[in-house]
């Protein structure tokens, strides 16, 4: 195997790690500690599934760790094709992962209030309930400002992509047009209420899911291929 398709099977690897810990983490965890619209109710749901909320705080850092690793790989790989599109690519995800991580802070705060039993004897129930609240609001909309960088990465990877010769040009479209779903999403999500509830928001983001799938896949499976029906 020559080494440029060891690096585009590495960076498949990289990335089946990357959407299997953002499912557990972004979609299972929460779709099973969700109050509905019930701020309470999820953070009593939490209380009583503290080490699933656990996990899903730990397994969301290490996707976005493994992000930043992916993006380096690809930067390798596809830096022949427009070294200057590679690193803007690069950057977006080193910006979009910083500001993730840094959303995660705030479900420690909400494991700190429920494992210290200090903050039960300086605060009342609904002063510790109030806080894990705002916690969770503040998570909410620090991942909202990282979803801009999750969106604009896939532009420049998507050019990269299409540009290429030796990865489909089709997924390099799909990308690209990512890209727009996700600042959609995000314009939707800050201008109309109930908008992540909508259909319109699950179709939205089909482009974007189908693209970096493909992708995954491709170069998991494939890797590097000189004939790619250009």
């Amino acid at each position: 195997m020559d080494s440029s398709k060891g690096i585009a099977r590495a960076a498949g690897l990289l990335y089946l790690v990357v959407i299997v810990t953002g499912i557990f983490s972004l979609m299972y965890v929460p779709s099973h500690l969700s109050g509905h619209g019930n701020a309470l109710a999820t953070i009593d749901h939490i209380s009583a599934s503290r080490w699933l909320f656990r996990w899903g705080a730990l397994v969301e850092l290490v996707q976005y760790a493994v992000f930043v690793v992916l993006a380096f790989i690809l930067y390798r790989l596809l830096r022949q094709v427009d070294q200057l599109m590679a690193g803007v690519m690069v950057a977006f995800v080193v910006i979009g992962m910083a500001l993730s991580m840094a959303a995660v802070v705030h479900k420690l705060d909400i494991l700190s209030l429920l494992d210290n039993d200090a903050v039960g004897k300086l605060l009342s129930a609904d002063q510790v309930n109030a806080r894990q609240m705002l916690s969770l609001d503040a998570y909410d909309n620090g991942i909202l400002i990282s979803k801009i960088f999750w969106g604009l990465w896939l532009f420049p990877f998507g050019y990269l992509v299409f540009r290429s010769g030796f990865l489909p040009r089709i997924l390099g479209i799909l990308l690209m047009v990512g890209c727009f779903s996700y600042v959609i999403d995000f314009f939707g999500n800050m201008l109309v209420s109930g908008y992540a509830d909508t259909l319109f928001a699950d179709l939205i983001m089909l482009p974007s899911g189908l693209g970096e799938l493909g992708i995954c896949l491709w170069l998991l499976i494939m890797g590097r291929s000189a004939d790619t029906g250009r």
